[in-house]
């Protein structure tokens, strides 16, 4: 099978050229690439970003959020991980099958001692462990198959990159199935480096690298990178995208308690209201007025903030405090 070399680790560019593959790069057979992503979490094409991700875990960790072009639930990179896409042709009367691009796969780790199966369409499991998450996406007679190989994951980050309580958000947003994951490194019979595993597949894949190389044109590097910029790196398709949502919470602080109810639609608050036994000495709706039409984040918000009597609104209660019930996630 044919192949494209990608040594990028950069999640926004990596989904741009898997775009830029499945939309013009067409050499008449199927073909598969290899890459990796720097920490990141991949945002499946339908989901609601907000609901997926742990806000304040990510803004820590200076993890990027990226939205892909296919559907399925939202999942953690790092440099532990590798990833694999397959881009064929659909042909008339060809069905599409997923397990012609998942086999090959498979049959590599079972090669490395690890019992590998294929679980309904979309993941492969060892030892009841999910190692693999796929999904895919038809554009006109293209199809793009990708997946996940969970090699060296930290499980510790992933869990918390993706741990975002359910009863905080009443959304209309595809909701990402959180299942039990494990490493492949700790099943292998023998110990290797993701490096060589890597290269196991690639080897694998292209028939000893008989089967030729696809070599992308200066030219679409550049476009590649300028859509990885202006789209997949811009807060309106990562954010924006995402479907209505609801949010409410509440806490009590020293100075009271405060619950929010917020609306949000295409990434922005829509309306909020507040309410508690705070004492503030003016009605909230001129702050809640200033908070509509704002992209919900918090350094959006908490810069608007910086301008408004905070303790005219709601007495002691602080800055950081209304940021933590607004960004609780």
């Amino acid at each position: 099978m044919r192949y494209i070399i990608n040594n990028s680790t950069n999640p926004y560019f990596n989904i741009a050229l898997e775009e830029y593959c499945l939309m013009h790069v067409d050499p008449g057979e199927d073909y598969f690439l290899l890459w990796q992503n720097e920490p990141s979490i991949i945002i499946g094409r339908n989901q609601n970003t907000l609901e997926e991700i742990n806000q304040r875990f990510v803004k820590e960790r200076g993890i990027k959020v990226v939205r892909r072009i296919s559907g399925g639930g939202a999942v953690y990179h790092d440099l532990g991980n590798l990833n694999f896409t397959f881009i064929s042709r659909v042909e008339p009367g060809r069905p599409i099958n997923f397990s012609v691009f998942v086999n090959p796969i498979i049959n590599v780790l079972r090669e490395l001692g690890v019992d590998a199966t294929l679980v309904g369409r979309n993941d492969i499991v060892a030892y009841g462990k999910k190692i693999s998450g796929n999904a895919q996406r038809l554009y006109r007679r293209k199809f793009l198959h990708h997946g996940t190989l969970l090699f060296d994951v930290n499980i510790e980050d992933l869990a918390e990159a993706l741990n975002v309580s359910a009863d905080k958000i009443e959304s209309k947003g595809i909701k990402s199935i959180r299942s039990r994951v494990g490493n492949i490194r700790e099943f292998l019979k023998e110990d290797m480096t993701i490096d060589e595993f890597r290269e196991r597949l690639q080897r694998r894949l292209s028939n000893d690298y008989e089967s030729e190389e696809i070599k992308l044109p200066e030219e679409a590097i550049l476009r590649i990178s300028e859509t990885a910029r202006d789209k997949f790196a811009s807060w309106a398709w990562t954010y924006g995208e995402s479907p209505p949502f609801n949010y409410r919470f509440e806490k009590r602080f020293p100075g009271g308690k405060v619950g929010v109810f917020i609306h949000i639609k295409e990434g922005l608050i829509r309306e909020c209201k507040f309410y508690g036994d705070y004492l503030g000495v003016l009605e909230t709706e001129g702050f809640e007025a200033g908070l509509k039409g704002l992209k919900y984040d918090p350094q959006t918000v908490e810069k608007a903030m910086e301008g408004m009597d905070l303790t005219s609104y709601f007495g002691p209660i602080t800055r950081n405090e209304l940021l933590e019930i607004m960004f609780s996630g």
